[in-house]
């Protein structure tokens, strides 16, 4: 009998595996994205329905460029869990960077509507702007990138992109108060500089 506790002592409790496992969302955070794909796979063999390793594996994958396999991954794992907001966002990023302009919008819609305030909402609304400019639906993108400035004050480019949203829209006024806001965080900024440029040239004319 002694020997049979002996052997179970050895044997590791699942609290001491999980600490013994690699850490692949500090992997992801630390910017190992290869080591942290590779970690999630050998999780995801072990625990097939593992979402926080199918998350972790999609953030990597995007990071890493491979924008067919976050989605190949992303859709595995909605079949997993239909209302993964972590999963929907890395669906909507990756149609989106594939040129899926249709189903990046779907995605990324869904995410908006169940995380409002979610972690990756200013991301999302400035890819839906984006979107909306290649449609041609200035007004739309109008508010998504509105939104999107809202949650992240402090990006230049999406300012821009805001400015370029509400000109294409002839909205001079609120364009150029977009274009100044961009230039204010980032004075070289070139497309906010020539946005200007156009909008006081058409406002003047």
């Amino acid at each position: 009998m002694l020997l049979v506790l002996a052997g179970l002592a050895a044997v590791p409790t699942p609290a001491v595996y999980a600490q013994d496992r690699p850490d692949a969302l500090a992997m992801y955070r630390n910017g190992q994205f290869d080591q942290a794909v590779q970690t999630c796979l050998d999780e995801i063999q072990q625990l097939p329905k593992d979402l926080d390793s199918y998350s972790v594996l999609g953030w990597s994958l995007l990071k890493l460029g491979r924008y067919q396999d976050a989605v190949a991954y992303g859709l595995k794992a909605l079949a997993i869990s239909r209302y993964d907001v972590r999963i929907i966002e890395i669906l909507g990023e990756g149609y989106y960077y594939t040129g899926d302009d249709s189903d990046a919008l779907g995605y990324l819609q869904q995410y908006a509507a169940l995380a409002p305030n979610g972690d990756r909402i200013d991301i999302v609304y400035d890819l839906m702007g984006e979107i909306y400019i290649k449609l041609g639906q200035y007004n739309h993108a109008d508010i998504a990138l509105d939104t999107a400035c809202y949650f992240t004050p402090n990006v230049a480019e999406w300012w821009a992109r805001l400015g370029y949203a509400r000109e294409m829209a002839r909205h001079y006024a609120i364009a150029l108060d977009a274009y100044n806001r961009a230039l204010t965080l980032n004075p070289s900024l070139d497309d906010a500089a020539q946005g200007k440029a156009r909008v006081e040239a058409a406002a003047g004319g």
